[in-house]
């Protein structure tokens, strides 16, 4: 097991031997945000006939020559057709048929004359305008035609995206399985919150619910939680329990040296691999990372920040290597800080801020066991080891939440 590793070590060792976990079908409802698993061709034309872009005429361009409100053009109305109807009549010359918008055309026409530009008649139509062959008329296919690739492998099913599939008639996709979670909250002193009264030497346990809340804010719904105790046989259990239905396992609590730190015993109970423990960070530098029969095992701290910010920095880049969705990792960018910060950093450590014009404010409370300053911050500040105190108007590497 490897010890003291920087984040960036931590984050390649997390990834090493990890494999997309293959692809799945969903109706097109629910796999928007999802990443498709292959290329989806149309399977028809669209429009799948040629139809009328407005309210008006089909006719024949030729029958229109020379009209003018001064001189119009009188035409026998053959045939009234709505969208979703199928035309009853071609069109002969010396005649037009009345249409609507998204109304399939018929045979002869080669053109479609707006009806503000007629007196609306029936059974015989004024003609105030002349147009040219292909005016205001829409072509089979003219969206796209079958064969036709929509969608490329590994684009995104966003909004457009369904309308298009939709558009195409395609009910169910391909696309990328995302990891089932679990995660694994421990520790003698923690509670489900509802337990009234607290029992002394008590608290309610936080993390399990913020990292479950968490995960589905980044579209990972397939999740499971459970609280355990300290006892590292008991634990080693839920871990197999648990492992066997879900795709990647996190837990909190119970990684650091004390006699409580039960994980040391309970992986090697499981039977996991330790690869990882201890990182060159704050908060939460007791962090472990172990495989059990090639499912990844991310243990954090028990300190709610501190899994707060480890989840950032490693649960998200496992995700993503499982998913095969990189805009799973959080996204790097620089900002002015405007607040000092007013401790030096040994070693590389990570803050909580709200970020928005290109700038950051940090909030008051900055302890890993302090959860409600994290509430209303977008990014973690990325802060060098060897660093001094940070005063305002310095630019800042920060991470996105």
């Amino acid at each position: 097991m490897r010890t003291g590793l920087t984040l960036e070590e931590a984050q390649q060792a997390l990834c090493e031997d990890i494999d997309c976990l293959g692809t799945e079908k969903l109706p097109l409802a629910e796999a928007s945000g999802r990443r498709l698993a292959e290329e989806i061709t149309a399977p028809m034309d669209q429009p799948p006939f040629d139809r009328s872009p407005l309210d008006g005429y089909a006719l024949r361009a030729a029958d229109t020559a020379g009209a003018s409100r001064e001189h119009p053009v009188s035409l026998a109305v053959a045939d009234t057709l709505y969208a979703g109807d199928a035309p009853r009549v071609p069109v002969a010359p010396g005649q037009a048929v009345r249409v609507m918008t998204g109304a399939m055309l018929p045979e002869g026409c080669d053109c479609v004359l707006k009806q503000e530009d007629t007196d609306m008649g029936s059974p015989v139509v004024e003609i105030y305008a002349s147009l040219r062959p292909g005016d205001n008329y829409v072509h089979r296919g003219e969206d796209y035609r079958a064969g036709t690739c929509l969608l490329p492998g590994g684009s995104r099913v966003d909004a457009a995206a369904v309308g298009v599939l939709s558009s195409a008639g395609i009910t169910e996709v391909p696309v990328r399985r995302r990891p089932r979670v679990g995660v694994l909250s421990t520790g003698d002193e923690v509670v489900e919150p509802g337990v009234r009264p607290l029992p002394p030497g008590k608290i309610y346990g936080a993390n399990l619910p913020l990292l479950l809340a968490r995960l589905r804010e980044l579209g990972v719904e397939n999740v499971t939680g459970q609280l355990a105790g300290d006892d590292p046989q008991a634990v080693a259990e839920a871990m197999a329990r648990m492992l066997e239905t879900c795709d990647l396992l996190i837990t909190t609590g119970g990684v650091s040296v004390g006699d409580k730190d039960i994980f040391h015993q309970a992986l090697p109970l499981l039977g996991a691999e330790r690869v990882f423990w201890r990182l060159k960070l704050k908060p939460g530098s007791p962090a472990m990372f172990s495989r059990f029969r090639g499912k990844p095992i991310l243990s954090l701290s028990g300190n709610p920040f501190a899994a707060f910010t480890t989840f950032e920095l490693l649960a998200r880049p496992l995700l993503a290597a499982l998913s095969g969705e990189p805009e799973l990792l959080p996204r790097r960018e620089k900002a002015v800080l405007d607040t000092p910060f007013p401790k030096g950093s040994g070693i590389r450590r990570f803050v909580r801020g709200k970020c928005g014009n290109g700038h950051v404010s940090l909030p008051e409370g900055h302890s890993s066991g302090v959860l409600r300053s994290l509430v209303g911050c977008s990014c973690l500040v990325d802060i060098p080891a060897g660093s001094g105190p940070l005063a305002a108007g310095q630019t800042v590497d920060i991470l996105m939440l």
